[in-house]
């Protein structure tokens, strides 16, 4: 850039094939990128906020904060971050549990808690997962996709 003498990008040549950098080993168990807000879309509820009442939202919702009531997200994704403190019955496509549910939780595709989060009540789902350390209490009913029984 600043006195350069390189010859111009449009005469220079490849003098051999490029050096491969090394692979690096892939980690026995990937760990999954923590849920922010920030790497969400959708709508938010912050870790400052507290809603009382039921919440009903025709897209996705990320609860950092807490909420008393019910969450009906039929088609959509609920994450409740590390913050997210939920006592209500839940019905979503898909949820996240990072922090802690207290209630039912029905799913049309599938729940994950993750390591920390908490969840106590009844899971009713077609698919599951559970991290190491995560905790949880309760029965699981694992259902067909599509057939909601």
């Amino acid at each position: 850039m600043w006195n350069r003498r390189d010859e111009p990008a449009s005469r220079q040549t490849p003098t051999g094939p490029s050096p491969q950098p090394a692979a690096a080993p892939a980690p026995a168990t990937p760990q999954p990128a923590p849920l922010t807000a920030d790497a969400h879309r959708g709508a938010t509820i912050g870790k400052a906020v507290k809603v009382v009442g039921d919440i009903y939202s025709e897209e996705d919702l990320y609860l950092d904060g807490e909420v008393e009531g019910t969450i009906e997200l039929r088609d959509h994704r609920l994450i409740v971050g590390a913050n997210g403190k939920a006592k209500s019955a839940i019905k979503a496509r898909d949820v996240i549990v990072s922090g802690s549910v207290q209630g039912n939780v029905e799913c049309s595709h599938k729940i994950t808690i993750r390591k920390d989060g908490k969840l106590v009540g009844d899971i009713k789902t077609a698919g599951i997962i559970i991290d190491d350390e995560a905790y949880f209490k309760g029965s699981i009913d694992i259902v067909r996709n599509g057939s909601g029984d």
